[in-house]
This record gives structure tokens, C-alpha cells and sequence, in this order.
């Protein structure tokens, strides 16, 4: 029914589901008895944290999986465990989050920006004519977008570079059936609060590689405990390097890892909850004026928890106009064109740390670039409202340029 005022919605971007009942169970029996350590186990007794790990390893098909403090640690632990030391460089994509080239610097190594492309995955001809620079890749699946996984790995390989996937926004997700994390040498999740598991802070390591496994779990901050895991190498692997191998702590409490567990059981009815939403944008959004979506291919398996879509040639003030009139009816959009970082939104050329050439086909993929969450505590028919919002206000400044 037409009431002569506009549309608005009145939801929060920002809202999680609830913790599932079973979770919360679980956490309040570690409060009672008080053993949050992972360590801290009663003779016989096996830890929330080596549950988790043996349930995620076994849910992403990994021979290992660590459980750690966040998806950050997990990235700068893995670049630790495959020998990256100060100095080094690192090739990483140009469109990704503060976290990943902070987890390069942090190590003292040096990050080597690789351009983006329209589908928003890194450009795999950038790669290819930058790999003699480095010897390892931290790819980061930024936003959910996988790239060709099967081209990549091959070149790669071809040229002896290690990979190391950041799937913080891809637990779920599969290309050509292969799990996000599963191609390369490691894979690193996160738990953090807006991630495909929420525990607050949080996230994962896995690995085939044994000794990569059992290094990963010296640096987190086993000491000599690493026989109370249930997804790692056996003891002879550790004996090997443990003495060479720093303690850098970032272990998982058992609290999170009891929170996380039940979690991962409704994992793939919260991809398909999350993908249902999606379709409904996307399909609301298509061929609107002046925007663009982006495409997803066939062999990539989404998990839709945000949506992205190009404004492509418009000039910034155009841009914050969508912003401010979407906003206005209740719609948060993020810009990862401004000149500034805002929120999460920073660029590469944000991170001075960094020092990076200018990547200009990066540049002008960022200047018209959107972004929007998408919590499953949104509607179809939410969903279906934001996609309206988002058309009428694009199209009105699309027609006033």
C-alpha cells in the first residue's frame, strides 16, 4: 500500500543470531567448573579447544587444525611456521584488510601488492609477473570472493611460492568443491564477531603438513603440552623443533571453543540461510542504472554474508551522495574509495607501513566499489526492501549526473 513517503528500513547491520542454546550450555558449564585454559584438564579429561580442533579439521577435510586467539594471529602465526623472517617479501592482494599486510609487517617483512580485478579476486597476470619476487602468497579471499583456484595453484607451484589462504570471509565456501583453505599450504580462519562464526574474537590454522602443524602449535603457546591435542602431529614430529621453535601466545580458551562447537554442526544451514539473502539483493539489484554486479562463476560456491557492487566511472562526490541518501532510509553502505579509512574500509595505499607502487586498475576498481553486510537476522522481504532502497537512490543520482 503507497503511502506517499518513502520506503525505509529500520534493521541493524550490525546484529548477530543469538548464540545457539547448546552453546550456551557448554560455556556455562566451563564457567562452573572454571578451567578456561586449554591446558587446565583434569586427568582423563579432553578440552573444549581439542574438540574444536578435531571438529574443524574434520569439517574442512585437514589433517591439523589449531584453534587460536583471532584470525589475525593465525595469519602471522602461519607466516611463522612456513619461515617467513624480517626482511622477506610477501605478496599479497592489493584489495584485502588491514589484518593481512598488518600480519606481514609484523614480522618484519615486507608486503608486495598484487592488483585486483572487476570480479574483485586477485589478478592472476599481476601474480604471475610478480612471483619472482617473493616466495610465498598470503591470498586473501577478500569479501567472500574466490579466484580461480585451479590457475592459481598452478602457477604458484610452478614457480615454488607457498601459499597461504585467508579465508576469514570464506569458511563455507568451495571452489570446484575443494574447501576454502584447502588449496594451499595453510589455510586461516576467523571467529571474530562478524565472521561465519562468532565467538568474539577467534579463528583457526589448518594444514596437511605436519611439521608445519607442529610449529604452527609451539608458536601459539603449548609449551610442552602438545600431546593434549587431538588434531596434530604425533609426538616425534614435535621433537624435531620444539626447541627451535619461539612461543609466540595466541592459544583459543575453552569458553570460545565451547561457544564455537555447536556452531560449526549448523554451519552449512547458515551458508544456505546466508545465500538466500544474497540472491535476493542480487537479483533486486541487477541491471539497475549505472551499477554493476559482480558476476560470481560457476565452479565458486559462495557464502553470501556480504554483497558488493561497482558504481564504475562514478566520480566521489556521485558516490557519497548513494551513501548519504541510502543512509538516510536506513541502508549502511561502506566506500573502499575514500582518500581516508573509515571503519574497516582502509586501501592500500592506506597502510604507510606498507610503502606500495601505485596499482591504478586497483584504484579505479576501489572508486566505485560498495559494500554491505548482510546478517541472517535480516528477512527475504528485508532483504528485498534494502535491495529497492539501494536501486531507487543509485538511480536518482545516476540520473541527475
Amino acid at each position: 500500500m503507497t503511502t506517499g513517503f518513502p520506503e525505509r528500513f529500520t534493521g541493524s547491520f550490525t546484529q548477530q543470531d543469538p548464540i545457539p542454546e547448546a552453546g550456551i550450555a557448554a560455556a556455562l558449564e566451563v564457567l562452573r567448573h572454571g578451567r578456561l585454559h586449554r591446558y587446565n584438564t583434569l586427568p582423563g579429561e579432553i578440552s573444549q579447544t581439542a574438540l574444536l580442533e578435531q571438529e574443524f579439521a574434520a569439517l574442512t577435510g585437514a589433517r591439523y587444525a589449531l584453534a587460536v586467539a583471532s584470525g589475525g594471529y593465525a595469519l602471522g602465526c602461519a607466516l611463522r611456521a612456513v619461515g617467513v623472517k624480517p626482511g622477506d617479501k610477501v605478496l599479497t592482494n592489493a584489495f584485502t584488510l588491514a589484518p593481512v599486510p598488518g600480519a606481514i609487517a609484523s614480522l618484519g617483512a615486507v608486503p608486495v601488492f598484487v592488483e585486483v580485478t572487476d570480479s574483485l579476486t586477485i589478478d592472476l597476470d599481476d601474480l604471475a609477473a610478480k612471483l619472482g619476487e617473493a616466495r610465498v602468497l598470503m591470498l586473501s579471499h577478500m569479501r567472500g570472493h574466490l579466484c580461480d583456484m585451479d590457475r592459481l595453484m598452478q602457477i604458484c607451484d610452478a614457480a615454488g611460492v607457498t601459499v597461504i589462504e585467508d579465508c576469514a570471509h570464506t569458511m563455507g565456501a568451495a571452489w570446484n568443491g575443494v574447501p576454502s583453505g584447502r588449496h594451499g599450504a595453510i589455510g586461516c580462519y576467523s571467529t571474530q564477531t562478524y565472521k561465519h562464526a562468532n565467538s568474539g574474537e577467534g579463528g583457526f590454522l589448518v594444514t596437511d603438513d605436519a611439521e608445519t602443524a607442529a610449529r604452527a602449535v609451539m608458536l601459539s603457546g603449548s609449551y610442552m603440552l602438545y600431546e593434549r591435542h587431538l588434531a596434530a602431529p604425533p609426538p616425534e614430529v614435535f621433537e624435531r623443533i620444539k626447541y627451535d621453535t619461539p612461543n609466540v601466545s595466541g592459544r583459543m580458551d575453552n569458553l570460545r571453543a565451547a561457544i564455537l562447537r555447536p556452531q560449526l554442526q549448523v554451519l552449512p544451514d547458515q551458508v544456505r540461510r546466508w545465500n538466500e539473502r544474497y540472491k535476493v539483493i542480487e537479483e533486486g539489484l541487477r541491471a539497475a542504472p549505472g551499477l554493476t554486479i559482480v558476476e560470481r562463476p560457476a565452479q565458486e560456491s559462495i557464502v553470501g554474508s556480504s554483497i558488493q557492487m561497482l558504481l564504475p566511472g562514478w566520480d566521489a562526490p556521485q558516490v557519497q551522495e548513494v551513501l548519504r541518501r541510502c543512509a538516510e532510509r536506513g541502508v549502511e553502505l561502506k566506500w573502499f574509495g575514500a582518500p581516508d579509512p573509515i571503519a574497516f574500509t582502509s586501501r592500500y595505499d592506506s597502510w604507510r607501513y606498507a610503502p606500495s607502487e601505485p596499482l591504478p586498475q586497483t584504484d579505479r576498481i576501489l572508486a566505485g566499489l560498495i559494500d554491505m553486510r548482510l546478517p541472517l537476522s535480516f528477512s527475504l522481504e528485508d532483504c528485498a526492501l534494502i535491495a529497492r532502497i539501494i536501486r531507487a537512490e543509485v538511480s536518482a543520482v545516476f540520473q541527475q549526473a
